[in-house]
């Protein structure tokens, strides 16, 4: 039968319930899996059925499984060898489930579902019950993942790298402590986003980080131009540690929150327009003046707030250097805030891990599914690609 055909209205009519039409595609799968899985054991042996080989290892007949597929349960008929050394990629032995099932289980594990929600999903939808156990064996599978992927080579030089920490709840050793996933997110030399790993550590630090850009440069980083950082203390002097040429901005928006942080309700509205004098000024020069008025305004009542903008002035300025396209996407930490709040959002049923094992893998899961989409480079790509080419030309071709 072609594939148009089931397309077409007349075939379709001949089915009286969609119980009908289903027990036909389910028929069809099952004459799929098994023609299948005969060409693997045609390419496993070297020839094919009803021709002559030296081979000493023959087809031996064929045994009966029971096979869970997102149309439901069948019996089909796995062809063996005289040696039982053919292992089926399509339906492995020892296992009853056919891929596309088990990614569905590992995507309804991404967001945030629990082993017996998904239990429940999955005899709702299909008909038939996986256990917790196999649930977890199936999202476990998952670490090699993981360590294949957090150990991948990176680019030799990223445009800006993002870096930020996600606090979870984890248990140690009886106790329910905080740990924190640190999260950086490169812009590669092709427009494309890209989340360059995940570690997790306790209480986020700069010592922790160090070591998070030291393992960047391990696996192959030489280069980063320009960072965006929240305001962590010493941050920014390891990041120049590590990356001595590259260019530190503080997160401009962390900064206004907690310049704003400790204000009185009365006083928010005027503090904070003159506060945004500062970041909408169109050169440095024109924003350290707007520094002036605002301390001469505030700082008798707010002087922490004038302060702290006083002590980061150099790294919370950086992006008046940059035209303004290079400015939108630097002068704050949105972009990995964002991604932040869809790994949130994803893991919110999940009020704390028990290991951290069990951490990662949710957070895997999720930052894999919250990036699916970035498959286009950043808007103004072509714009933004030639300011950088202009400023750092023998960098970014490195």
């Amino acid at each position: 039968m072609k594939k148009e055909d089931l397309l077409n209205d007349d075939f379709l009519e001949q089915f009286n319930s969609g119980e009908e039409l289903n027990d036909f595609l389910k028929q069809l799968q099952k004459r799929g899996i098994e023609k299948m899985l005969e060409g693997e054991l045609n390419d496993h042996l070297g020839y094919d059925k009803n021709q002559k080989s030296d081979n000493t290892n023959a087809r031996n007949g064929y045994s009966e499984k029971r096979v869970r597929t997102t149309l439901g349960e069948s019996n089909i008929h796995v062809p063996r060898d005289r040696d039982a050394s053919f292992n089926p990629m399509i339906v492995p032995k020892r296992g009853n489930m056919v891929d596309g099932l088990e990614n569905i289980i590992v995507s309804f594990y991404a967001k945030g579902m629990s082993n017996s929600d998904i239990e429940e999903q999955i005899r709702e939808l299909y008909g038939f019950d996986v256990s917790t156990s196999t649930i977890s064996r199936i999202t476990d599978a998952v670490t090699n993942d993981i360590v294949a992927w957090q150990n991948r080579p990176l680019e030799t030089v990223y445009l800006i790298v993002w870096m930020d920490g996600i606090v979870f709840k984890v248990r140690e050793n009886s106790k329910v402590i905080n740990k924190t996933v640190y999260i950086a997110v490169g812009l590669r030399r092709d427009g494309k986003k890209e989340v360059l790993g995940l570690w997790l550590g306790k209480n986020e630090s700069a010592a922790f980080w160090m070591s998070v850009l030291t393992d960047m440069k391990a696996r192959g980083v030489n280069d980063i131009l320009i960072t965006a950082t929240d305001n962590l203390n010493g941050f920014t002097d390891t990041i120049r540690t590590v990356f001595p040429e590259s260019k530190t901005q503080i997160c401009v928006v962390h900064q206004i929150r907690n310049a704003s942080k400790y204000v009185v309700w009365k006083d928010k509205k005027a503090f904070t327009r003159d506060m945004k004098q500062i970041y909408n000024a169109p050169t440095k020069e024109a924003a350290k003046a707007a520094l002036n008025d605002f301390a001469s305004q505030w700082e008798d009542k707010y002087s922490y707030a004038i302060k702290s903008w006083q002590d980061n002035w150099e790294d919370l300025t950086a992006f008046f250097e940059f035209p303004l396209e290079i400015r939108k996407i630097i002068y704050t930490t949105n972009l990995i805030e964002n991604l932040n709040g869809k790994i949130r959002k994803y893991t919110k049923n999940k009020l704390s891990f028990p290991s951290d094992q069990a951490v990662m893998k949710s957070v895997y899961l999720a930052t894999r599914e919250a990036t699916k989409k970035w498959s286009m480079p950043i808007r103004n790509w072509g714009i933004v690609l030639n300011q950088f080419l202009v400023i750092f030309e023998k960098r970014v071709q490195l």
